[in-house]
């Protein structure tokens, strides 16, 4: 039988950093010692600024970013090509894409894949909002990028037929080997797309 060490507030905050993605119950004791060990440095300042997040933090009516400020960042960057958008499936690969600094384009966040097996069917993601962006006649190009899953490349062909007859290019991010992987470590299906997707050397 195990007996509780701590008053209710401190297990409070222990449940909840354990549901955070990459938390697990041991891994939130030990963030919880250490913000309240650290309780100037650490726990009155984050707790503050978790206050004003939760207040002026909002999603981009234009694109699904999170920012402080609708439209987002991204979208009112004049330095920007707003002729290309990269459709991706949750702000973290936005993020993510952001931080390689592959592309200076414009986003759309669609808020998932199709997975009729979850219930989650077109309408619960804003390909709406994606098809209304492309009518409007400045979109060239959308790059798909998605996660190679069945669900992933399900949605791509979803979008691909939704944006048909509006003259834009569509491409999808290549599929192949990684930068420094070793063949020998790779399975089949990323073996297979690479070799479709071979390039002239």
């Amino acid at each position: 039988m195990s007996r509780r060490v701590t008053g209710p507030e401190i297990e409070r905050l222990i449940q909840l950093l354990a549901r955070l993605p990459g938390l697990g119950p041991r891994s939130a004791r030990r963030a919880a010692l250490q913000l309240v060990k650290k309780r100037d440095q650490l726990l009155i300042p984050l707790a503050e600024a978790m206050a004003v997040a939760a207040q002026k933090v909002t999603t981009c009516s234009c694109c699904g970013n999170v920012d402080t400020a609708d439209p987002c960042a991204v979208c009112t960057d004049p330095q920007r090509d707003r002729s290309v958008i990269v459709v991706v499936e949750d702000v973290a690969d936005l993020w993510a894409l952001e931080r390689a600094g592959a592309i200076d384009a414009l986003y759309h966040v669609l808020g998932g894949t199709l997975s009729p097996l979850d219930g989650i069917g077109p309408d619960d993601l804003d390909i709406a909002g994606l098809v209304e962006r492309a009518a409007q006649g400045e979109v060239r190009e959308v790059i798909l990028a998605v996660n190679a899953t069945v669900d992933g490349q399900t949605t791509a062909h979803y979008v691909t037929d939704r944006l048909q007859g509006f003259g834009i290019r569509v491409s999808r991010l290549a599929h192949g080997v990684p930068v420094g992987g070793e063949l020998d470590y790779l399975d089949e299906g990323t073996l297979t797309a690479a070799i479709r997707a071979r390039q002239p050397f």
